[in-house]
């Protein structure tokens, strides 16, 4: 099926002109075999311990699995997020989602904060939350637990009608991701997406890993565990939001993620 592929690695001027299109684009291939099974091995002991039943939803697994830490700053992946929000973010939040065999249509809804509605901000609505979705599980046709979105909708003035939005209805124009194990979608926040059916006798399991601008709380915890803080890597705790301030909370003089070109 048809998908908005890139390669994995640098972020280049075609990468940005699919993603102001379409809102998203996908990256095949970038886990291996082995590094599939680590993570899906990963995700089952987390949703095990946390007695998951139905669809699931978890945070923080990178502080105890290193095979999901890995993905939090993934060479294949991680040149796409800075050349969308440039030096300065942060990961926001890492959730591990299981959507369990035979699991149910979604419905339709543009990620943001239900603190506060990101489209109060302007139209079209900014770019504040950018989220990395790791394919841990076979999703290489319809009814796999695929994400499916409507292209371009994050630059849509209106609104989703009510009447698909909460009917949980098809439209004319949605695409349904197909794509292997190992592959990662890479979406804007305004995107209109829902999770679809998913009609095969095993579990699905996707790392999503938000990033957003330094000044956005994170999502998935209210402070940095200490023992994870200090085996991490310096890049991943500057991802966390371990940096300084030295003039004024994100000053001019806040220091970007110490990267290797950097």
């Amino acid at each position: 099926m048809f998908n908005p592929s890139v390669s994995a690695g640098a972020f280049t001027e075609l990468d940005q002109f699919i993603f102001e299109s379409w809102g998203y684009f996908v990256i095949p291939n970038v886990l291996s075999k082995e590094e599939i099974k680590e993570c899906v091995d990963a995700s089952i002991r987390l949703h095990e311990a946390a007695s998951t039943v139905g669809w699931g939803q978890i945070g923080r697994g990178y502080e105890s699995e290193y095979a999901l830490e890995k993905l939090m700053d993934h060479p294949a992946v991680l040149p796409k997020i800075r050349g969308l929000l440039g030096d300065r973010f942060i990961m926001q939040s890492g959730w591990n989602t299981m959507q369990p065999a035979k699991g149910c249509m979604g419905g339709w809804h543009q990620d943001g904060s239900s603190a506060f509605d990101f489209n109060k901000l302007a139209y079209p609505i900014p770019l504040i939350q950018l989220r990395a979705s790791f394919l841990l599980t076979d999703q290489e046709e319809p009814g796999m637990g695929n994400m499916e979105l409507i292209p371009g909708s994050h630059r849509s003035l209106v609104p989703l009608p009510d009447l698909i939005r909460t009917g949980k209805l098809d439209t004319p124009i949605s695409h349904v991701i197909c794509a292997p194990a190992g592959s990662v979608l890479v979406f804007h926040n305004a995107v209109w997406h829902r999770s679809y059916e998913h009609n095969w006798d095993y579990d699905r399991y996707t790392m999503h890993y938000i990033y957003s601008p330094p000044w956005v709380k994170p999502s998935d915890r209210f402070s940095n565990d200490v023992g994870f803080m200090q085996k991490t890597t310096p890049v991943r705790r500057a991802l966390m939001g371990d940096f300084s301030r030295p003039d004024a909370p994100f000053g001019a003089n806040y220091t970007p993620p110490p990267f290797e070109d950097n």
